[in-house]
């Protein structure tokens, strides 16, 4: 649950459990969406993941609960991500061995963010690790048009997951409860979008201004 939030300013706070990740995950995402940079997605959501998994694997307490801020700073254009925790000593990173299975999240935040670094909690307890990631300038709304899934045509672009993708191709197939069937929808980037035939989606034809 969100407990604070600005115009580009995210903060919740997370169990220390393993859906966690996927929760921080998806709050980004919709974050970035709503911002209109969605384009950051990708890598923001690997780094992210691993600061969140970081801040788990810390050795306190169970019902200590770790802390997420999302920030976006157009003026620098950067991303900022932190994870917070109550646990003492300095995040460093590790190079693990071709058979080791873990130990290799810092690393990978280094190789994918800008700049990244710890500082002690205003609190006293506890630290937190940061990463700032180059975000894109803010993508300009399109205006569009509210239709049924059925009625989306190849070219099109269709806003899903906060951002615009082109509509490659459409397809049907019969649904999981095999009582009716689900659009498909073939998109430029990410999987394909499955959706009931009369879900609402906004589309404008590809090529319109933004």
């Amino acid at each position: 649950m969100a407990e604070h939030s600005t115009a580009y300013e995210v903060k919740f706070r997370l169990p220390r459990r393993r859906s966690s990740v996927p929760r921080a995950r998806a709050l980004l995402h919709s974050a970035l969406g709503e911002w209109g940079i969605g384009q950051a997605a990708e890598t923001a959501e690997l780094v992210l993941s691993e600061l969140v998994t970081n801040a788990m694997r810390v050795r306190v307490p169970h019902d200590r609960l770790v802390g997420v801020r999302i920030a976006w700073l157009p003026e620098d254009s950067l991303l900022r991500l932190e994870a917070s925790d109550a646990g003492e000593g300095k995040p460093e990173v590790r190079a693990p061995g071709e058979d080791d299975t873990g130990g290799r999240g810092l690393l990978l935040v280094e190789a994918l963010a800008d700049r990244w670094g710890f500082e002690q909690r205003a609190c006293g307890i506890g630290k937190t690790v940061w990463a700032e990631l180059q975000a894109p300038d803010r993508v300009p709304e399109r205006s569009g048009a509210e239709i049924a899934a059925a009625a989306v045509r190849p070219g099109q672009c269709v806003r899903v997951w906060g951002a615009w993708r082109t509509v490659r191709s459409v397809g049907t197939e019969r649904s999981a409860a095999g009582d009716g069937c689900t659009v498909v929808l073939e998109l430029d980037e990410g999987p394909a979008l499955r959706v009931d035939p009369t879900a609402p989606l906004t589309v404008v034809r590809d090529g319109e201004a933004m």
